[in-house]
């Protein structure tokens, strides 16, 4: 499969590196030159791209980078991937620990449903609360006891089926967690989010959020819903 990575950070360099070792052909960017990436392709065999070439003829897109430099991206920053393509996006809203006041999340707007928005088209949310460690080492195989489960939030259909078969093939348990309107579900904040639960307990931490924003993760701090 051809993946167009945009952002090398944590979890996008952690992507590039796993989704590689499965054979996968991968392009990958950051907000700089490809020149700078070149570590890592060469330790990957990865290609370095710039950012707007990421997507080209990509059958999966994936977007991991601060929610701040989101609205940085050049428009349809997508556009270009084979047609039908899903697209992840693994980002968080760190109000007080980065990205600064982003107003339509604060008012309201869950944090997938805006990258959507700037990069128009949908999106997926999964890999946003899993340590970038935990998914470059914790992996198992399908069927193993305790396997770590990621909830994955967005459209049903071929684009999910392919999404939670990557899932299926780094080694975690896809877990069916809505719409992209209940990815909040997910967000920093939330019982699942951070942790390494199985199925079944992921399910449950789905289904304890509540969908109030706390203090610690707002920019306004006094716990108005999002």
């Amino acid at each position: 499969m051809k993946i167009g990575i945009i952002g090398a950070g944590q979890i996008g360099g952690t992507l590039t590196r796993r989704l590689r070792e499965l054979g996968h052909e991968v392009a990958v960017s950051n907000s700089r030159s490809p020149e700078t990436l070149a570590d890592l392709a060469d330790e990957t065999g990865a290609t370095a791209v710039w950012a707007k070439d990421a997507a080209t003829d990509a059958d999966l897109v994936i977007v991991s980078i601060p929610q701040k430099n989101v609205p940085d991206l050049a428009d349809g920053i997508v556009d270009a991937r084979t047609p039908g393509a899903p697209v992840i996006e693994t980002n968080n809203y760190y109000p007080q620990q980065r990205d600064g006041e982003i107003a339509a999340i604060e008012d309201g707007q869950v944090e997938s449903a805006w990258v959507a928005e700037q990069i128009g088209a949908p999106v997926y949310k999964v890999f946003n609360g899993i340590w970038w460690k935990h998914l470059l080492e914790n992996g198992k195989p399908s069927g193993t006891a305790n396997r770590i489960a990621l909830p994955v939030a967005g459209e049903d259909g071929p684009g999910r089926e392919l999404v939670h078969g990557i899932v299926d093939q780094l080694g975690f348990e896809p877990v069916d967690a809505g719409p992209i309107s209940e990815s909040w579900r997910q967000q920093p904040g939330t019982p699942v989010y951070g942790k390494d639960f199985d199925a079944d307990r992921t399910r449950e931490a789905l289904g304890a959020a509540t969908p109030e924003r706390t203090s610690e993760w707002s920019a306004r701090t006094d716990g108005s819903p999002a």
